[in-house]
Parts: structure tokens; sequence; C-alpha cells
């Protein structure tokens, strides 16, 4: 297959208000181009009812029907996405026919593996027939649904993406790329068979969780709160006893497996400190778990932003970290570009998951396609 221009589209799960949308050209093995990129805020209106669907959906935990405000919000939510696409080809100087497909993330609301032998569950609102209809182009979507029915844990699929990337990086086994959006992903991937990849553990969601429950802002900017504070160790040696922490991969989490009641009682300082340490060890405990230690991780995602996070993972991890954008990568797209390159790997039938990064049977491919 020759390369086709597809677009990404990902919102994440602590809801900063932003759909991504990335373009890409590749034919899914190897990326030939990196186009446009670009954060397109939502309605306002659209932030607070995702947050409510957050919030009934952990309610309802995969028993019985659905929330009926689920319906609501995946048609907004999906309308809004389709003009987001529109707005940034017609930016790029592109039209919708030069665009062979659409990645269609959607947004996680609720998500759970496998346990004691009972498979997991995963919802991610976005109405890919809607979207086709709207953008006349095809349309990837529901990525993970295939993947959890065969055993697996549904989570995280970015690592066939990520393994390009090492690729082109030259990397051996000697380095990984973790993503820190509101769960840290890591994957490591030797440059030839043997590819891993797992939900580290909490990342930003339980840092933004706490700033705004204070009543201080949105997140804390700049790891500004956390560089002022203290760091509790008795009470993160506890944490870190966690079972998730030391349990064999594959694995995966839900955004609110690690909440911000970990930082219960402290003040607004040493709080934001103990959730960034605990972040940034988690990390450390999951490098632990690799085939082969890296020795330099390579970070995407909105935390490698905050540079008290960044300094507590070469402190606490025992890694030297690196921004991605140090590559030539956008660290801020990364996760967008893979549900582009995933959505052209759907219309080759190429696996986007594999029993060692989710635990499936065999590799297998995923994703919708509306179109």
């Amino acid at each position: 297959m020759e390369p086709i221009w597809a677009v990404g589209l990902m919102t994440g799960t602590v809801l900063d208000g932003n759909i991504d949308v990335a373009l890409l050209k590749t034919d899914g093995e190897s990326i030939e181009t990196f186009g446009a990129y670009a954060l397109v805020p939502y309605p306002a209106t659209i932030r607070d009812k995702l947050e409510e669907a957050q919030q009934a959906a952990r309610a309802w935990n995969f028993d019985g029907p659905e929330p009926a405000l689920f319906a609501e919000v995946e048609a907004e939510l999906t309308c809004a996405q389709a003009a987001a696409v529109m707005k940034v080809v017609e930016e790029e100087g592109m039209t919708m026919a030069e665009i062979g497909v659409v990645g269609f993330h959607g947004q996680t609301v609720l998500h759970r593996g496998p346990r004691n032998g009972r498979l997991g569950d995963t919802r991610q609102l976005g109405d890919g027939e809607l979207m086709h209809s709207i953008l006349g182009t095809r349309v990837v979507y529901d990525f993970r649904s295939a993947d959890v029915r065969a055993g697996g844990q549904g989570a995280p699929l970015v690592a066939a993406y990520h393994a390009a990337l090492l690729g082109k990086a030259g990397a051996r086994g000697d380095s990984a790329i973790l993503n820190l959006g509101g769960v840290g992903n890591v994957t490591w991937w030797d440059g030839d068979g043997e590819l891993v990849a797992f939900d580290t553990g909490p990342a930003n969601a339980p840092i933004n969780d706490f700033v705004r429950a204070r009543g201080l802002g949105e997140m804390d900017r700049d790891g500004a709160l956390a560089g002022a504070g203290r760091v509790d160790e008795a009470r993160l040696q506890e944490l870190l006893r966690h079972p998730y922490l030391t349990a064999d991969y594959p694995k995966s989490l839900d955004r609110f497996d690690f909440t911000a009641a970990m930082a219960d009682g402290l003040g607004d300082a040493d709080g934001a400190a103990l959730l960034t340490a605990f972040s940034a060890s988690c990390v450390g405990k999951a490098l632990d778990l690799l085939p082969r230690r890296p020795e330099k991780l390579y970070v995407s995602g909105g935390g490698r932003r905050n540079p008290t996070l960044m300094a507590m993972l070469d402190e606490r991890a025992r890694v030297e970290t690196v921004s991605a954008d140090r590559l030539g990568w956008r660290g801020d797209a990364v996760e967008a570009e893979c549900f582009a390159f995933l959505a052209v790997r759907a219309l080759r039938a190429l696996p986007i998951s594999f029993p060692s990064t989710t635990g499936v049977p065999e590799p297998m491919t995923g994703g919708r396609i509306a179109g």
C-alpha cells in the first residue's frame, strides 16, 4: 500500500477541554510525513457534559443499561471533533478528498482490564458512522473493544506507533517511550521482534484533580506547587506497595484507579509534591519489569511540560529523561498521530495489539470501519 494522508483524533481523560488533531502520511508501518497538528478547543458546554459522563460511567460501572446521557454527549462530541478535522485540514490547504482515513479514538469514560478470569470492559464515546456521514471520509473508531472481547487489556494501543518512532530513532532496547497523559504508559522495543507496552500508573490525572479540588486552577502549571512542597516519604512508600505496581504485564488502568485521595490531609504544596513523586516512582517500578531496563526515556504527553515531574523521574525512576520534542517529534501530538497510524493499519488488517502489549492470545487488528 502506498502511504496515505490520515487524520488522528485524541481527547485525553484529564478533560483539558481540547481536541488533539494530527495529520500523518503513512502506510501503517513507517512514517513518511508529519502533517499539521493543532489543539482545537471544545465548547465549554461539551467539556462539562463529558465530566458528567465520566461521573455517570463510574456509577454505572458496566452494570445494566448505559446512562442515557451517553447518547447525547456522544453525538455532540462527534460533531465537534468532525468540525475540528475539517478546520485543521482546510487550514493545511487540503481537502477532505485528500484524506484517506480518520482515526477517531473517542472519549474514554470508563475502562476496566480483565481480572480473575473475567473479561475486561471499555467504553469510548464516539459515533464513527455519524462522523463518516459528516466528513464523507472513511472513519476507523472503537479501537479497543475487539481487543477486550478477545481477553486483552484494551490498552495501551500506542505500542505499534511507538515502535515506528523508536525505529526512526535507531533504538535497540536501550531506550523506551513514556507517555504522560492522565495515566502513564511505557513502550519498549528491542529493535527486532520483542515489543512490550503497559500502563505504568497514574501520571497527570491525580495531580490535576487535586489542584482543581483545592481551587488552584486546572493543573499544577510548570510543577510550581509540587516544587514548593515536601514529599512525605513514609506515605509515599506505603502508596508504592500497591500490588498493581509489581504485577506482571500486560496490564492497564482506568483514569480513576488512582485518585487525588492519596494526598488527603496534606497541604496544597505537600499534597502536589506527594502525587508528583508517586507518578514518577511508579515509572521507576515499571522500568524494573521490562526485559531490559532502559537507560533513556523519550517522554511525550502533557506531563513532559512539568519540570518538577521530569526532575523527579530522573531522580526517583533512575533514568535519563528526554523530551520527545528534542528528537524532532511533537510531544503533544504523539497520541493523535498514533490513531492516524492505527487507522491505516486497520484498513490494511494489520495488528494493532499484541500478546506482549495487551495480552491478546495473538497479534490482532481492531477498530470498526465506517465508509
